[in-house]
């Protein structure tokens, strides 16, 4: 071999062709480290697509759970429809076998979408910093729904009547056997209800998916909604069999209020009946009206400070300003007394209603026929009792007999209607919607009762704890029937804090709607006579804000101008006082600077209910540091 061909042989490297020069075992070798490779780019392959592929497990599974909530939602709509639609037609609302199988689908539906937001995927995209809140938030509410639909509702529908044919039977008595019966179940279920809500308000409110967020929001609200309505039934399965008369007859003073001529609790107190429980059937024994009372003095301490609020006007003796006070167990008390002082009988409570609860119990009932042939619908009630017959009737006789017959007439057709179990689901929803705005008011003269309708709104009861608070209080002062035509707003404004407590700014605007010519002269009376001139249609109010305990006022203007209030004191609230001309036609604005020591948050607002409803703005503010 030549010196060339040496050289030629080392530079020659093994290549792929015949002449390259094959190690042993090489093949074998090559081939595992390539199938390593492989591996590691098939692992890292899988690790990059996993987010995705829990995302679009996520996006699957969360549309297949919204459908599934839509449907329980449109079970849940068309019951609840169902159940508000006994009418005086006769249609059958929501028998207890539909509404079971109703709520029955929903918890299918809700269970369903429960399943499908559970597991290691939707568990660990839940845990992501920000990424991850809307998916907490879908969780959070198919966890909701899972729970209201299997643990809340089965309950509520055991308290349906079964539906009777022709809707004959006792409605009311079977209602309350079935309350009796599932009454730790509604407790149960009350409880379930604040737990839920706790655990939305806890969920994420404001995240990268609206959808989401308006879906939070919307459940909510709902639930702000359902938590009281179980507070009432679980409240109603202690307290409504004994108060209807399952352990002994029980006799209730009915009060009708007058709307026209405003009071603390609503209006005056005109016409008026004895409601007799017995076992769940409800009659009544006699109807009447205010002058039958007003010779009644019944004995009766309210206490001093009582006494000292109302000095002058000596509610306790004078039936017309008996319900003053916004305080109904206060005016309750002395109704029950002014009965026993009249007749001798004792009453075991005092219920109040005025005509907008009549118009809405009408609704369900269907108009009534008054005497003298008069149709007292949902429609017309209002009107009739609080404008029209002051037209109709000069003699005041002869109105006052209108309003009694009025009463009966409607009372009559709502006994009808408690022993109809077509009627009655519907009846009791109007029932509650009347209660909450706080038409419907209910005291009770047995004290253990009383203590649990007291947390209540139906109870009418002005809390004495402290907390941010607002109420706009008007006594009519003329002796009329004006307040049918009066407007009234009230703003709520949180200011800074300041020595140890916050400054509040209200301001109360009251507007007279009334013409100024046209109307009977029993409507525009000015019964106080007073010593300036006035014109047919002018009226006068006792204006009261009740604020939180221990406010003070630091200034006040009427209509822009420095002004002086009477202050008061009433269960510990501070209360200031202004008597108010309010000419026909026109507007006039109270503004209160205050300093509040709890003023923190969101007031609970007093709604004195009158014909045309309080209209509100509340501009809370954050904390106070201590």
């Amino acid at each position: 071999m030549t010196e060339q061909d040496i050289r030629t042989a080392v530079q020659r490297r093994p290549g792929p062709g015949r002449d390259a020069i094959r190690m042993p075992g090489a093949d074998r070798s090559g081939a595992r480290t390539s199938g390593r490779r492989r591996l590691v780019r098939t692992a890292l392959l899988a690790i990059a697509l996993l987010p995705l592929a829990g995302a679009v497990w996520i996006g699957v599974t969360g549309l297949f759970a919204r459908r599934e909530l839509l449907a329980a939602q449109r079970d849940l709509d068309a019951l609840r429809h169902s159940v508000a639609a006994g009418s005086a037609s006769g249609r059958a609302a929501a028998p207890a076998r539909i509404a079971e199988q109703a709520v029955r689908s929903a918890a299918l539906h809700a269970a369903r979408a429960r399943r499908l937001t559970t597991g290691p995927v939707w568990y660990s995209a839940a845990e992501l910093p920000f990424l991850g809140d809307p998916v907490r938030t879908v969780r959070g509410a198919a966890y909701a729904a899972d729970r209201l639909a299997g643990d809340v509702l089965p309950p509520l529908t055991g308290v349906l009547p079964p539906s009777a044919p022709h809707g004959s039977g006792g409605g009311m008595s079977e209602a309350l056997a079935a309350l009796r019966q599932h009454g730790p179940e509604i407790a149960r279920a009350a409880d379930v209800v604040a737990e839920v809500r706790s655990d939305v308000r806890g969920l994420p409110r404001f995240t990268w998916l609206p959808a989401a967020d308006r879906a939070r929001a919307g459940l909510q609200r709902q639930l702000d909604r359902l938590a009281p309505v179980m507070d009432d039934a679980s409240l109603a399965a202690r307290v409504l069999p004994p108060m209807l008369g399952t352990q002994g007859q029980r006799r209730y003073f009915l009060a009708f209020q007058n709307l026209a001529e405003a009071r603390g609790t609503g209006g005056l107190p005109g016409a008026f009946a004895v409601l007799r429980a017995d076992r769940g059937r409800l009659s009544f024994e006699r109807f009447g009206n205010n002058t039958e009372m007003e010779t009644a003095t019944p004995d009766i301490d309210l206490g001093a400070e009582f006494s000292t609020r109302y000095a002058g006007s000596d509610p306790i003796h004078t039936w017309p300003n008996s319900n003053m006070s916004p305080h109904f167990p206060y005016a309750a008390r002395i109704w029950a007394a002014a009965w026993r002082k009249h007749t001798g009988e004792r009453v075991d409570g005092a219920i109040a209603v005025d005509p907008v609860t009549l118009s809405r119990l009408l609704r369900v009932t269907g108009p009534a026929r008054m005497a003298d042939g008069t149709e007292l619908s949902a429609d017309n009630v209002v009107d009739l009792t609080e404008r029209t017959s002051y037209a109709k009737y000069d003699d005041v006789a002869r109105r006052k007999a209108f309003f009694v017959d009025a009463a009966r007439a409607a009372a009559g057709r709502l006994m009808e209607a408690l022993d109809d179990t077509r009627r009655l689901p519907a009846l009791l929803v109007a029932v509650n919607d009347v209660q909450r705005d706080g038409r419907l008011k209910v005291w009770s003269a047995h004290a253990a009762e009383q203590r649990l309708l007291e947390s209540r709104p139906y109870s009418g009861t002005l809390p004495n704890t402290p907390g941010p608070f607002a109420g706009l209080v008007v006594n009519n002062a003329a002796g009329g029937k004006l307040d049918y035509y009066l407007d009234r707003s009230l703003t709520w404004e949180a200011g800074a804090c300041s020595g140890g407590g916050r400054t509040v700014t209200v301001t109360m605007a009251l507007a007279n709607r009334a013409p100024s010519s046209g109307l009977p002269e029993y409507v525009t009376i000015r019964a106080d006579s007073p010593p300036y001139r006035t014109r047919p249609g002018d009226n006068r109010l006792r204006v009261s804000y009740y604020a939180g305990v221990g406010a003070t006022l630091v200034d006040a203007t009427l209509d822009g101008r420095r002004a002086l209030l009477a202050p008061g004191l009433e269960r510990g609230h501070s209360v200031f006082t202004k008597d108010l001309e309010l000419p026909a036609g026109s507007r006039r604005t109270l503004v209160l600077h205050l300093l509040e020591p709890h003023a923190d948050g969101t007031p609970t607002l007093l709604r004195q209910s009158l014909v045309r409803p309080l209209r509100t703005t509340i501009r809370p503010g954050g904390a106070c540091r201590a």
